[in-house]
C-alpha cells in the first residue's frame, strides 16, 4: 500500500513539473522558434525542388544532344558506306581500264612484230602514204645499181687503209705511255655502217672503237641503269665504272664505312692503302673526290696520247694527221697533200664484264640525243652484238637478199631529204633498228631479192606506225628473242624495254620537224630517186611488172 502511494504522488510531482505553464518565461519563445523551422523547412523544399527541375533540364538536354549526335554519326557513317562504294567503283573502273590500256600495248607490240603479211597491202598505210607514187621494181633496181652499189668497193679500199693506220698509230700510243701509270690499250674493233656495208652517203666515216684498262693493280667494276638500283628516267641506257683495287670487294671493306680504333688495324688494308689521296684517283682518270671514272678526264687523256703517238710515227706517212672535233675523242682527220682527207672516229671504249657490250666515252651526238646527265655517266653501246646479228641472219637468207639494200636505200633518201630541209630527229641508227625488228619478225624468204619494193614499204611503214606512236624500242634491252648463238647478257634482256623516240615525247618541235621532214621525204621519194636513175623505157617497166604478176 505504501508503495503504491509513493508511485502515485511520483507520478503527480512529475506531472506538474513538466507541465508548459509551470515555467512561463523559460519556454515562451518555442512556438516561435517551430514557425522559423518551419519556414525553413519549406524554403529549403523550394530550392530543392528547383535544383530537381534544373536537374531534369540538364538530363533533356543531354540527351538531345546525345540523340543529336547519334543521328550525326549515323548521317557520317552512310556517307561513308556511300563513299566506299564510289571509290570501290573507281578503283575497280581505273583498273579494267589498266588492264585495257596494258592489252592494248601488248597487243600493239605483239603486232609489230607481224608487219606487212602481203606484199600488196599498201590499204594499210597511214594517212602520210595516201597519193604517194612508190617507185616500182625496175626503178629501184637501177637506182640501187646506179648509185649505191658502186661505193661498195670504195668502202672497202678505206676501211683496209685507215685500220692499217690505226693499228700503227695505236702501237705507237702504247710505247710513249707509262706502263705502271697510264691506261693499257688494247686492240681497235670497227663498228657501225662502213663495217655493216651499208654506209651509202659521203663522206665515208669509219667508227673504230678501242677497249682501254686500268693499270696493276687496279680494275673497272661497272654498274648499268639496269643492275638493280633505281635509275632516273633520263639515265636509261647509261652507267658507271668505278675505279677499284683488284684485291678490293666490290661493296667496299667495312674499314671504310666503320671507325676503327686507334690501336686496331684492318686485317685486310694497311693504313697507308685504307685512304687513297686524290691526287691518286685523278692520275686515273677518276671526277674529283670520287672513283669513278670521268669521260671527260678520258677525253683529255686520249687526245693527249694520241698526239704523242702521232709525233713518233709522223715521218713514216706523207700526211697530216688532226682532230677534227673538239668535242669528240677520237675524231682524227688524214690530209693528203693532194687535198683529199679521210675522217674516221677512234673512240675509247670500257668492257662490261666478260661480254663484247662497251660503255662509250663519247657517243656521236644528233639533234634528238639527250644531254649526259654527268661526265661520270657513260652510254652503252651494242654495235659488236649488231653487226654479229646482221652477219648471223645474213647467213639463213637467201642469195643477194634485199635487207642490206632496203637500209641503204632509205638512209639514202631520209639524208637527201634533211639536206634539202635541214636535220630531224631520225638518225642512221633509228633506220638500222627498223631493219632489225623486221629481220627478226619475218621469214628468210621474204628477203629475197624480187621483193625489195615490198620489204622498203614494209620498213616505211614501221617507222610510220613508230613515229605516230613515238615508240621504237632498242632491239637488244628487253628483248627475250635474241639468238642464243650471239651470247648477249641476259641482264639486258630481261630489262625493261628502251624506247628510243622517248626524247619526242618531251621535246615536240623536234618532234613535228621530224614528222615533217618524214611526209616530206615520201613526197619526194620518186624525184629523189629518178634524179639517179637511168631513163627505163616504158614497155621494159610493164615487161618487168607482168613478169612479177
Amino acid at each position: 500500500m505504501p508503495v503504491g502511494l509513493f508511485r502515485v504522488c511520483l507520478l503527480v510531482i512529475t506531472a506538474i513539473v513538466n507541465h508548459p505553464l509551470f515555467f512561463p518565461k523559460e519556454n515562451g519563445t518555442v512556438p516561435e522558434n517551430t514557425e522559423e523551422i518551419i519556414q525553413k523547412m519549406k524554403e529549403r523544399e523550394e530550392s530543392l525542388r528547383l535544383e530537381q527541375l534544373r536537374l531534369e533540364q540538364e538530363i533533356a538536354d543531354q540527351e538531345a544532344s546525345q540523340k543529336a549526335l547519334e543521328k550525326a554519326a549515323e548521317v557520317v557513317e552512310e556517307s561513308k558506306e556511300g563513299t566506299v562504294r564510289w571509290d570501290m567503283w573507281t578503283a575497280l573502273s581505273m583498273v579494267i581500264f589498266l588492264l585495257i590500256e596494258l592489252w592494248r600495248q601488248d597487243f600493239q607490240e605483239g603486232n609489230w612484230q607481224d608487219i606487212g603479211g602481203e606484199e600488196d597491202d599498201m590499204a594499210v598505210l597511214g594517212k602520210a602514204f595516201k597519193g604517194v607514187a612508190f617507185p616500182d621494181k625496175a626503178v629501184l633496181a637501177s637506182f640501187y645499181e646506179k648509185r649505191i652499189l658502186g661505193t661498195t668497193g670504195d668502202m672497202a679500199r678505206m676501211r683496209e687503209m685507215v685500220e692499217g693506220f690505226a693499228d700503227d698509230l695505236l702501237e705507237a700510243l702504247r710505247s710513249v705511255c707509262n706502263r705502271d701509270a697510264d691506261m693499257e690499250v688494247e686492240d681497235c674493233m670497227g663498228v657501225g655502217s662502213m663495217y655493216e656495208n651499208w654506209r651509202v652517203r659521203k663522206p665515208f666515216v669509219c667508227d673504230l672503237i678501242v677497249p682501254f684498262a686500268p693499270p696493276e693493280p687496279y680494275c673497272f667494276r661497272c654498274q648499268t641503269w639496269c643492275s638493280g638500283d633505281s635509275f632516273p628516267p633520263d639515265e636509261q641506257g647509261y652507267g658507271t665504272i668505278k675505279v677499284c683495287r683488284a684485291d678490293e670487294d666490290a661493296t667496299g671493306c667495312i674499314c671504310d664505312k666503320t671507325k676503327l680504333g686507334e690501336d686496331m688495324l684492318c686485317l685486310l688494308h694497311s693504313q697507308v692503302s685504307s685512304t687513297r689521296p686524290s691526287s691518286e684517283m685523278e692520275d686515273l682518270l677518276c671526277f674529283k673526290n670520287t672513283q669513278y671514272l670521268d669521260a671527260d678526264q678520258v677525253m683529255k687523256w686520249f687526245q693527249i696520247a694520241v698526239t704523242k703517238a702521232w709525233n713518233r710515227i709522223s715521218h713514216k706517212y706523207e700526211f697530216d694527221l688532226s682532230f677534227s672535233l673538239l668535242d669528240s675523242p677520237g675524231a682524227l682527220k688524214i690530209k693528203f697533200k693532194s687535198g683529199k682527207s679521210i675522217a674516221f672516229n677512234l673512240t675509247p671504249v670500257v668492257q662490261y664484264e666478260n661480254s663484247d657490250v662497251y660503255f662509250i666515252s663519247h657517243f656521236p651526238r644528233s639533234s634528238l640525243a639527250a644531254d649526259i646527265p654527268s661526265s661520270t655517266h657513260w652510254f652503252l653501246t651494242f654495235a659488236v652484238y649488231e653487226r654479229r646479228f646482221i652477219q648471223l641472219v645474213s647467213k639463213t637468207l637467201p642469195a643477194n637478199a634485199c635487207h642490206v639494200s632496203c637500209l641503204q636505200i632509205l638512209s639514202f633518201l631520209h639524208g637527201k631529204q634533211c639536206s634539202l630541209t635541214g636535220p630531224s630527229g631520225l638518225t642512221n641508227y633509228h633506220l638500222k633498228t627498223v631493219l632489225l625488228h623486221l629481220l627478226q619478225a619475218r621469214p628468210s624468204q621474204d628477203w629475197a631479192p624480187e621483193k625489195l619494193e615490198a620489204r622498203l614499204q614494209d620498213m616505211l611503214k614501221f617507222l610510220e606506225k613508230c613515229l605516230h606512236e613515238k615508240k621504237l624500242y632498242h632491239f637488244f634491252i628487253g628483248n627475250g628473242k635474241v639468238p642464243a648463238e650471239l651470247g648477249f647478257p641476259i641482264i639486258f634482256q630481261r630489262a625493261e624495254p628502251l624506247n628510243l623516240f622517248r626524247p619526242f615525247v618531251l621535246r615536240r618541235d623536234m618532234y613535228r620537224k621530224t614528222v615533217d621532214t618524214f611526209h616530206e621525204m615520201l613526197r619526194n621519194m620518186s624525184a629523189l630517186i629518178n634524179e639517179y636513175t637511168v631513163h627505163i623505157p616504158l614497155a621494159h617497166t610493164n615487161g618487168i611488172r607482168k613478169e612479177s604478176l
